[in-house]
């Protein structure tokens, strides 16, 4: 039987056409290829930019298969090859010139009073108001009361979503390879009022991230998944760990960590 590929792809012109070129190719070396999702595939090329890869990601609903990204984006952190390198990956990928990388996800458990619903993250877990309004949210970690916090919201991310939206909320940057999750406040009110914490909070990968909103204005609250809002309303709790779902992603030897911070960020 031929070994089979998954493709997905975005809908811009430049990763319609590399699909083509991508899909002529791997037939050409032997392969399989599917635009739907085979659960016997043996890989899942992504292309497009980070946006792709974690819609592809979601779409597929966190697969064990093992995910490549190639750039047709912009920044491109989960993307390790370019449209020009197509044959250099498949040859590389024929002689196992390859390595995987374990992603943890993280998890939020949304409750109301009457049900639970458990959302994963490959990036960032976002607390924010509806309608732009100030938040009020009671924040507890393993069960022990932290602060009332009054601000935008408040973001949780896994190490490779460090890079992210967290990056541009002015968290820390953190190496993949650490086990953590990093708390990080959306403009938070610090005045005689409200007294909040301004810089991010680092907790262990297996800290317990409680938030209980206090409801004023609204009773619903969005909660971003990966830049994806769901509106809910009537949250009671909502708690936050380290999932034990991961994502494995095909990195190519040359893949560096903090060279590519480098060569994106400065």
């Amino acid at each position: 039987m031929k070994r089979t590929i998954t493709i997905n792809s975005n809908s811009l012109d430049i990763s319609i056409k590399t699909r083509k070129i991508l899909t002529e190719k791997l037939i050409k070396a032997g392969f399989n290829v599917t635009y739907n999702f085979d659960p016997n595939s043996e890989l899942i090329i992504s292309i497009g930019g980070d946006g792709s890869f974690l819609k592809t990601v979601h779409d597929f609903d966190y697969p064990e298969i093992p995910i490549l990204g190639v750039n047709t984006g912009h920044l491109g952190f989960f993307t390790d090859v370019y449209p020009d390198f197509l044959d250099e990956f498949i040859s590389d990928y024929l002689k196992g010139n390859f390595i995987l990388q374990d992603i943890p996800l993280i998890q939020a458990t949304v409750c109301t009073k009457g049900s639970c619903l458990d959302m994963y993250a490959v990036n960032d877990v976002v607390i924010k108001g509806d309608k732009s309004r100030t938040i009020h949210l009671k924040l507890n970690v393993n069960n022990k009361d932290i602060q009332n916090f009054s601000g935008d919201g408040l973001l949780v991310s896994t190490p490779t979503g460090s890079t992210a939206y967290n990056y541009a909320a002015g968290g820390s940057i953190v190496d993949p390879s650490l086990k953590l999750m990093q708390l990080t406040p959306l403009h938070p009110i610090n005045t005689n009022a409200y007294r909040c914490f301004t810089s991010s909070i680092i907790f262990p990968h297996d800290a317990i991230i409680n938030v209980f909103p206090e409801y004023r204005f609204e009773n619903a609250l969005l909660i971003v998944i990966d830049g994806v809002e769901y509106r809910l309303e009537k949250i009671t709790s909502i708690a936050i760990t380290t999932s034990d779902v991961y994502v494995k992603l095909l990195r190519l030897t040359n893949y560096e960590f903090w060279s590519r911070v480098s060569e994106k960020f400065l």
